[in-house]
């Protein structure tokens, strides 16, 4: 497998070939491809076919619990949800 990089950070171009890998078919992804793709093992992808063409999407990560978390700004999203008097018995 030979590979043309154009630059490392926005694109590399890679001849590979399919191969049968059990009753599927599967190509290898290089390390080069995947880490300018931003995929790593694990990582959600979305396949479409087209005639001639498969194209691979990278999905958007799903952040962990600490990074949600570190995110959280009080001012931003904090505060009353119904930010208005109470209409019935819902009174603690």
């Amino acid at each position: 497998m030979a590979a043309f990089v154009v630059d490392r950070k926005s694109e590399v171009t890679v001849d590979a070939t399919v191969n049968q890998w059990g009753n599927s078919l599967a190509v290898r992804l290089g390390k080069a491809v995947a880490t300018v793709a931003g995929a790593a093992e694990g990582s959600p992808i979305r396949v479409s076919a087209r005639p001639g063409q498969i194209v691979i999407d990278v999905g958007p990560r799903v952040p962990s619990l600490e990074e949600m978390l570190a995110s959280y700004k009080p001012e931003k999203h904090g505060g009353e949800a119904m930010a208005f008097k109470p209409v019935g018995r819902e009174v603690l």
